[in-house]
């Protein structure tokens, strides 16, 4: 059998890490640990021969990407995994059906009427467009949006940052799914406001929906995680995040791991 070398940064995720590291451990393949210091300059070569897949922070697994370090390495194609790349195909199955992007300034400069075209008066959902969320979603009043609100000069200084605004959805029970090559492998369910995991009840609902969204919309990368949100008594896709640095929850590491090393090995064979 072909070994896989996992790279994992177990502090970033230490409640769901244990149960990977068993797993991948279980299944014969080899854990590098990451170090700090590999971020500061270039982090190190290994056996070319060897498939290599990383999960820990987002901002690294971006960097791996970027670089090519390893193959196939994070799964977290930055550009691939904007909003405004796969919300488009996505919209029938969308959290938001109305929603517009433009510059965070643009937005603070003419946000009455941004809103309005959206269907909005007092209050919208404003997020980054970005998967490196360079800062978090969160609901604003429309006449208190500035760069401040969107936290502009904490974690980013570019007041072009494209962001995404929509109205306001109340969002019940949420769920994770890890996506494979089209197919959901593993899920869990979550609790957003601690970000930690969750007892949601039963998974069928959720479930089907991230089946038929896995089988049919084209993804972002091969691999990567699907959120499930329950509206109201329907289920709609929240978005999709890069694998390499996403929290696992509670999905199955055995199933996750069997999964996501065996196309590792596919594509490193192909």
């Amino acid at each position: 059998m072909t070994a896989v070398t996992w790279i994992l940064e177990s502090d970033v995720f230490p409640n769901s890490h244990g149960e990977l590291r068993k797993a991948i451990s279980e299944a014969g393949h080899r854990i590098v640990d990451s170090k700090d210091d590999w971020w500061l300059h270039e982090p190190p070569e290994f056996d070319p021969e060897t498939p290599i897949v990383f999960h820990g922070s987002l901002g690294n697994a971006a960097v791996i990407e970027m670089k090519a370090i390893w193959f196939p390495g994070s799964f977290c194609p930055v550009n691939e995994f904007c909003c405004t790349a796969w919300y488009p195909q996505a919209n029938s199955w969308l959290i938001h059906r109305r929603w517009r992007c433009l510059p965070a300034n643009e937005l603070v400069a003419n946000a009455a009427v941004v809103a309005a075209e959206i269907g909005c008066t007092d209050r919208v959902f404003v997020r980054p467009d970005s998967p490196l969320k360079p800062f978090s979603g969160r609901v604003l009043q429309i006449d208190s949006i500035s760069l401040k609100t969107l936290d502009h000069g904490y974690y980013y200084e570019d007041e072009t940052l494209p962001v995404i605004v929509a109205p306001i959805v109340d969002v019940g029970r949420e769920w994770r799914f890890v996506v494979v090559d089209g197919r959901v492998v593993a899920g869990s369910g979550y609790d957003a406001n601690t970000r930690s995991a969750a007892n949601r009840g039963s998974h069928v609902g959720p479930r089907a929906l991230a089946d038929e969204i896995a089988s049919s919309l084209e993804a972002p990368s091969p691999v990567c995680v699907l959120d499930i949100c329950q509206v109201g008594n329907e289920y709609c896709l929240m978005e999709l995040n890069p694998f390499g640095g996403a929290d696992l929850y509670d999905c199955d590491a055995d199933a996750i791991v069997a999964a996501v090393s065996d196309y590792a090995i596919k594509e490193h064979k192909s």
